[in-house]
């Protein structure tokens, strides 16, 4: 009996940390700052494409900005920036608001990567055993990193966010977007649009029991949706992205 009760503990516990957690973190002055470093860098990209980016506010970071634009930035700008980050701007009080509002759904979020794991595929959805998602109160609304399992998320310190009031909407977004960048994105050169298509169609038909606000925006060839129209279709989105992209 003993031994019975030692292999059900055994078996529970493989199965607890056998699943994919969310982590959420609110950054230092310095990992902002760096942040807002990159952000800068690409002034000319995100201007030239209309992208509203937030940024602190000061004489400084005009003369960066402007300097960027010349691409003049020096090592010395960046300690600039990073004094002024860490004396003048950074306050860990500004990102209680947005860490409390993804905490207060983190169980369902970290529901549904599970449920993601236990999909069939006949192509790998890359997973990682736990997903940082890091704060930012700047830049243009956010990014993911494939090769990291990593998200940065704006939010405001009313803990606001952008496109959506409940901010797991977009985390499961990008979650799925790391799951298919490799393999399936990048492997195909899947365009922009069409990206943006398959991600929304999977969180949509996966996961819209749970998120009923979530939104499929209006990007990339609509005739994607005859290939994709219930769960089981993504066993074989390699095929279907094979057999689309080709056409096009």
């Amino acid at each position: 009996m003993k031994i019975f009760y030692i292999i059900v503990f055994l078996l529970i516990h493989s199965v607890v940390f056998g699943q994919s957690q969310v982590q959420v973190n609110i950054p230092t002055a310095k990992e902002e700052a760096a942040y807002i470093w990159r952000n800068i860098r690409d002034i000319s990209f995100f201007e030239k494409h209309n992208y509203q980016v937030s940024m602190p506010k000061g004489p400084l970071m005009e003369k960066l900005k402007a300097k960027a634009r010349k691409n003049q930035l020096t090592d010395e700008d960046y300690t600039a920036l990073e004094k002024f980050v860490t004396d003048k701007v950074y306050r860990k009080a500004d990102y209680e608001a947005g860490y409390k509002a993804i905490q207060k759904n983190l169980s369902l979020l970290n529901k549904m990567v599970n449920e993601i794991g236990q999909m069939k595929f006949k192509w790998p959805f890359k997973m990682y055993k736990a997903y940082q998602v890091n704060l930012t109160l700047y830049g243009p609304g956010g990014s993911y990193d494939p090769d990291r399992g990593s998200i940065i998320i704006f939010t405001t310190q009313d803990g606001r966010f952008k496109q959506y009031k409940n901010p797991i909407n977009t985390l499961i977004h990008e979650i799925t977007h790391i799951g298919i960048e490799h393999s399936i994105i990048r492997q195909y050169n899947v365009p922009h649009g069409l990206k943006e298509r398959i991600v929304d169609t999977f969180v949509s038909l996966n996961f819209k029991q749970y998120l009923p606000n979530y939104r499929v925006q209006n990007m990339g060839d609509p005739k994607l949706d005859n290939y994709l129209k219930q769960k089981t279709d993504f066993a074989n989105l390699e095929t279907i992205v094979q057999k689309f992209v080709k056409k096009k």
